[in-house]
C-alpha cells in the first residue's frame, strides 16, 4: 500500500471527517480516487470518439437538402 499526501481546504477536511466519522477513510479515499480515474478515462474515450466521428465526417459525401428529404421519406415508407 502506498501513502499519498494531499493538501485540502480545512472546511473540506472537516466536512469529510464529519461525514465519514467511524469509517475507514483510507478506503473511502481510495474508492473516490478510483471513481475519479474512471471518470477521467471515460471523458478521454468520449473525446477520442468525437474526434473519430468528426474525422469521418470530413470524408462523408455531402448531400443536398433535397437528397436528405428524399432519404427521410424513403425511410418512412
Amino acid at each position: 500500500m502506498s501513502t499519498v499526501n494531499f493538501s485540502v481546504p480545512e472546511d473540506v477536511k472537516q466536512a469529510f471527517n464529519a461525514a465519514f466519522q467511524g469509517c475507514n477513510k483510507s478506503a473511502i479515499i481510495a474508492d473516490l480516487m478510483r471513481e475519479a480515474v474512471d471518470r477521467a478515462e471515460s471523458r478521454q474515450r468520449q473525446h477520442e470518439a468525437i474526434a473519430r466521428i468528426l474525422e469521418r465526417r470530413k470524408h462523408a459525401p455531402a448531400l443536398t437538402e433535397k437528397q436528405l428529404q428524399a432519404a427521410r421519406e424513403e425511410g418512412r415508407g
